[in-house]
């Protein structure tokens, strides 16, 4: 028996598919799963965050329902999956909040941040948010700025480190050395053209079941709006405490020239992405993971949004205003990036490294005594 009846659901339906194969040339799930003819927690867990949830084995799937045999692993995947992000949680008293309702949580937080900064401006300084200098650093000093948000994103990179370690660890990753220098840059070519998006070639399915790359191209959309957004971030550090040049920025330097195509996609990817959620078949997703998920595009699209709005006024009256609810989306999206669905890049990205390593030993990792079932 498995931790749980998602882990012994998906450990019935991978013996199944292991038996057929007829689905072995859609992705990588199915050739990592024939290198085993067991499965242990670790195991399944890799698979499953291995599986991109295009929808074409359930497509294609002679056993799949209604037949007698109830073949699901789109959904049943999404489900250990989801679950997988819970277990290798840091630390393990926050895993709690993947089971809540974490737009409620991400709002709270970023209206909460946003007030603190507009009660604080008012008591010290009300004009900052009626002048039109677009001085930023008047609203909050920049070294105050850099200290809080950057505590806060510290600790989030802390708490996604230490549960892919925990990850890493369960899926046996150590015993073929997925960390190598050529396991890490073929997970990098495959996260960087979603390569497994593709459904075997045609697409991700929807209700419809006709596949599209719709899915794809806001996946990438989002990704590299968020890489973008980090990178103007990055390069206004840089031009803070290495230049001595403070914000803001004209319209050619670097933040800019990154942060606008950046804000862009990430404001067309994650609306794009719920709108193609909302067509997917049901039988493809968990349906009780839509508020975490939810949550999660929420928040980018909400950075991407305040961020572009905030550079169109920031030499208007309003600017004060819109710094702060900018600042107080930013806070909230690293305060709730460990405990969301933004994990699960980290965790498929691990389990590509994985998957390249095997493929390369001709052989499966071998889980920890206390990862098997």
């Amino acid at each position: 028996m498995h931790a749980t009846d998602h882990l012994n659901e998906a450990d019935r339906l991978m013996t199944v598919c292991n038996s057929c194969r007829y689905c072995e040339g859609l992705c990588a799930v199915f050739p990592a799963m024939e290198l085993r003819r067991s499965f242990a927690d670790g195991d399944l867990n890799y698979l499953a965050n291995l599986c991109h949830a295009c929808g074409a084995c359930y497509v294609d799937c002679q056993f799949s329902p209604p037949h007698e045999f109830q073949v699901n692993v789109p959904q049943t995947m999404a489900k250990v999956r989801t679950d997988s992000y819970r277990h290798y949680a840091w630390p393990k008293a926050f895993q709690p909040m993947f089971e809540r309702n974490g737009l409620a949580i991400a709002i709270v937080a970023a209206l909460s941040v946003a007030g603190f900064i507009l009660g604080f401006a008012l008591w010290h300084d009300p004009s900052v948010l009626t002048g039109t200098s677009g001085e930023f650093y008047r609203l909050m000093p920049h070294n105050v700025m850099a200290g809080l948000f950057g505590a806060v994103a510290l600790y989030a990179l802390l708490a996604i480190v230490m549960g892919f370690l925990n990850f890493w660890r369960d899926i046996g990753a150590g015993s073929v050395s997925a960390a190598s220098g050529l396991s890490i840059w073929q997970a990098v070519k495959d996260v960087a053209s979603l390569r497994y998006l593709d459904g075997g070639g045609v697409g991700c399915y929807n209700a419809d079941e006709k596949p599209t790359d719709n899915r794809r191209l806001y996946h990438h959309l989002t990704f590299y709006g968020f890489l973008l957004c980090f990178a103007a971030t990055s390069t206004g550090t840089i031009y803070h405490y290495v230049f001595d040049w403070p914000a803001p920025y004209g319209w050619t330097s670097l933040p800019k020239l990154f942060g606008i195509p950046g804000g862009i996609g990430l404001v067309v990817g994650p609306v794009g992405l719920f709108l193609a959620k909302l067509k997917r078949q049901d039988d493809l997703v968990d349906k009780a993971k839509f508020g975490m998920e939810t949550a999660f595009l929420a928040m980018m699209f909400a950075t991407g949004l305040t961020g572009l709005v905030l550079m169109v006024l920031r030499e208007t009256s309003a600017m004060g205003i819109a710094l702060a609810v900018h600042l107080g989306v930013v806070f909230a999206l690293f305060l709730t990036m460990p405990y969301g669905k933004f994990v699960h890049g980290f965790y498929r990205f691990g389990a590509l490294m994985l998957y390249a390593a095997e493929r390369k030993a001709d052989r499966p990792a071998t889980v920890p005594t206390t990862a098997k079932a």
